[in-house]
């Protein structure tokens, strides 16, 4: 069977790849973890994680422990022994059964793994994964940084959760400077075979380069990546998404549900340099997990990648 669901592969067909990331993901999709991505993730002090509440939605969020808080008793487990942090809008709405998509990332090396499959156990102190997918990603489009050592007690103290069904002020002007973000989407219909899951996604670009509109609709380009398009595949069919900005400086988590548009083409695609089509999303929720993260960074190294889409 394909790695691919029925809308991963429209997608592919649409951009001419089809035949070719059959064959690619065939060798580069597996269905176990590689002893590279095993040691990668043991020495990871955060993981981002995508899954679903119970009404089905998309969230992005992330888990935080000391390395080695990640481990792998053999290549097809993955055990987290790390919660939610307080305040999560996904906090007490995973369950064993529920299917949960993984990315590993080290901005300072800007190297990334994913890990998609299904929770086997979970309780307060961490969960266990078995292991769907695993994949690598290229460096494209993510911002080199420094992790800061910060006390992580002394960091939390005064966290506090506000959520709206909009974006406040102090919302837009961090998605306006943002250079990063994450998004969550899942296609978890039967019928996408050994494409079935959920998804979790880093988006990098310029400063800026999330726009805003007065409404408070966002629209982000689409830059040339993997032709996976595990993210365009899954919001073709489920436009329900995601998204998670994080405050490097603050430690703020700023998650946001929305409904997800694929522009294609057109002259807005044309006027965006690099952009191979658009993602319009409408926020329905914003949740603002002020001061949650025990974790700070230095100033980003732009990616090289974005120079030539200046």
């Amino acid at each position: 069977m394909s790695r691919f669901h029925p809308d991963e592969m429209a997608v592919q067909e649409r951009m001419g790849v089809r035949e070719r990331m059959e064959s690619a993901g065939g060798r580069v999709v597996r269905d176990f973890m590689p002893d590279q991505h095993r040691e990668f993730f043991a020495e990871l002090p955060f993981f981002f994680v995508g899954a679903l509440d119970g009404s089905g939605q998309p969230w992005a969020t992330v888990l935080v422990g000391e390395p080695g808080f990640m481990s792998t008793p053999d290549d097809r487990t993955l055990d987290i022994a790390a919660g939610l942090l307080p305040g999560d809008p996904l906090s007490g709405q995973l369950h064993a059964g529920d299917y949960i998509g993984g990315l590993g990332l080290v901005p300072a090396t800007r190297r990334r793994n994913r890990v998609n499959g299904v929770i086997e156990a979970i309780d307060d102190g961490g969960m266990r994964i078995d292991v769907l997918q695993s994949f690598g990603n290229c460096p494209k489009y993510i911002q080199a940084r420094d992790l800061v050592a910060v006390d992580a007690a002394g960091a939390q103290a005064g966290a506090h959760v506000l959520r709206a069904p909009g974006l406040s002020q102090q919302d837009r002007e961090l998605i306006a400077a943002a250079d990063t973000f994450f998004i969550a989407s899942a296609n978890v219909d039967a019928s996408a075979g050994e494409g079935r899951g959920v998804d979790v996604s880093h988006r990098g670009g310029q400063p800026g380069f999330v726009r805003i509109a007065d409404d408070g609709t966002l629209t982000v380009p689409d830059f040339m990546g993997n032709f996976f398009f595990n993210t365009i595949g899954n919001l073709a069919g489920h436009p329900r998404a995601g998204l998670l900005f994080i405050d490097y400086e603050r430690g703020d988590l700023l998650h946001i549900v929305v409904e997800a548009q694929i522009v294609w083409d057109g002259p807005e695609v044309e006027a965006t340099p690099g952009a191979e089509r658009l993602l319009r999303f409408r926020v329905r929720e914003a949740v603002r997990n002020a001061g949650a993260l025990p974790l700070r960074w230095g100033a980003p190294q732009l990616s090289p990648y974005l120079a030539a889409l200046v």
